[in-house]
């Protein structure tokens, strides 16, 4: 049986707080780690009201990155999760600016913003 290589681009911390997930990211959002992102992140939308992307320790977010956080975003809306990121740096909200993605996500917080 093969085994999954270790994703070298991102690291991800994932924290439960009730009917909340935290999902603490830290490295960059790229072609390479979207399918980590989506496995780690995707169980959590059935049980979850609310899911907090913090994207603090991210760099940089590439389009198969900004993919992964829109199809996640959708699946979480149609299954009444709420999917927030979090901590966004300047670089990465000019991104979701320039690509007309920062209205898709509503209001960037920061941690534990309701």
């Amino acid at each position: 049986m093969p085994t999954e290589a270790p994703n070298l681009f991102l690291t991800i911390e994932i924290e439960r707080q009730g009917d909340e997930s935290v999902v603490q990211c830290r490295g960059t959002l790229v072609s390479g780690a979207c399918s980590y992102l989506h496995k780690e992140v995707y169980p959590l939308i059935a049980d979850s009201k609310r899911i907090v992307i913090d994207l603090s320790g991210v760099d940089w977010v590439d389009s198969m990155g900004l993919g992964a956080l829109v199809r996640l975003h959708v699946v979480a809306k149609k299954n009444g999760c709420r999917f927030q990121l979090v901590n966004v740096s300047s670089r990465v909200k000019n991104l979701l600016e320039l690509t007309n993605l920062l209205g898709v996500f509503g209001e960037i917080g920061e941690k534990g913003a309701s």
